[in-house]
């Protein structure tokens, strides 16, 4: 069980929430096409992702050389509500517009074998 301090500072910043409302709408991602989408250097991204991901938000899984996160299958669901709250009340924003199209624009994504 995610301790609610741990995910509301997850919400804190941010990159984080960037992140977090990509993943909510494409259920899982590499680091390359978050790295594109938020046009941030990859040391920068990987940071964020894995305080998420120490805190229980995220979960990852290793395909080869790619490392996909998506939001941990075992929030419970007044965390997920959260998220499709944040979502919808950022998705509209510019900055977080920007970073759907340059995802949805990103040349050879990864495909997915396991996904």
């Amino acid at each position: 069980m995610i301790d609610a301090n741990d995910f509301f500072d997850a919400l804190s910043d941010e990159t984080r929430r960037r992140l977090l409302a990509l993943l909510v709408n494409d259920d899982e991602l590499c680091v390359c096409e978050l790295c594109f989408a938020l046009d941030m250097p990859q040391p920068k991204v990987s940071r964020h992702l894995a305080v998420m991901r120490e805190d229980g938000v995220l979960t990852v899984r290793r395909e080869g050389l790619w490392i996909y996160y998506r939001i941990h299958p075992l929030l419970p669901a007044w965390a997920y509500r959260v998220l499709d709250q944040m979502v919808q009340g950022c998705g509209g924003l510019a900055l977080f517009a920007d970073d759907r199209k340059r995802l949805g624009e990103m040349p050879n994504r990864p495909a997915r074998c396991c996904g």
